[in-house]
């Protein structure tokens, strides 16, 4: 089992690299995102591991964290997700922006992923959601910012952020305490549950 490899960059691919370590070369299948904060050739480059085995072939995926192998991992847990699309999904989002997706029941941004369709950006979003959070890391509410500046954030998300800041906080800490709120409050959580939940936040 190869958990991780530390070498030197031979060739880059459209999906995968090659990894000279002491000699030996390396496959690692990565996502476009991993592959674009490699360096080029010659460079020393370390990834993170997971080792597929099957009865005809053995294949390696590369991540640049620990964190992007454990989403590689959680993706796959979901009927209808292969290896394939988890590479996709990861290239399209940081684990962090996958994290608050899930949170949001966010389909729109899980679909952005090639191969992905409503149904299985549904069943991501739902069949996770209870698992995501341990997932987030420091980047929370990314995806919450990201809704709330392109305006089609959820009216009642909306609403609360919009209160916290006529109230004096800045823009930043409303979004961080609604999304902390709306971690609490659940699916369905009208406007004035999310502020009073967010006011609590902020109050810590």
């Amino acid at each position: 089992m190869i958990g991780k490899l530390k070498g030197t960059i031979d060739e880059i691919g459209e999906d995968y690299v090659l990894v000279d370590v002491h000699g030996v070369c390396y496959v690692a299948h990565c996502s476009a995102r991993t592959l674009s904060k490699l360096g080029s050739a010659g460079e020393a480059c370390v990834l993170f591991i997971e080792t597929y085995v099957r009865e005809d072939q053995l294949r390696l995926f590369g991540f640049m964290t620990a964190l992007e192998r454990e989403w590689f991992n959680l993706l796959q847990s979901v009927q209808g997700v292969g290896a394939k699309v988890a590479l996709a999904v990861l290239s399209t989002l940081t684990p962090g922006e996958l994290a608050n997706a899930i949170a949001l029941q966010d389909r729109a941004a899980v679909s952005r992923a090639p191969g992905v369709g409503p149904k299985v950006a549904m069943r991501l979003v739902t069949e996770l959601k209870n698992r995501a959070p341990a997932f987030a890391g420091e980047a929370i509410n990314i995806a919450l910012k990201q809704e709330l500046g392109e305006g089609v954030a959820a009216a009642p998300v909306a609403d609360a952020v919009s209160a916290l800041t006529n109230l004096g906080y800045s823009r930043d800490q409303a979004a961080n305490a609604v999304a902390a709120a709306m971690k609490a409050a659940g699916d369905g959580a009208d406007s004035a549950k999310l502020i009073r939940l967010g006011l609590k936040e902020l109050a810590r």
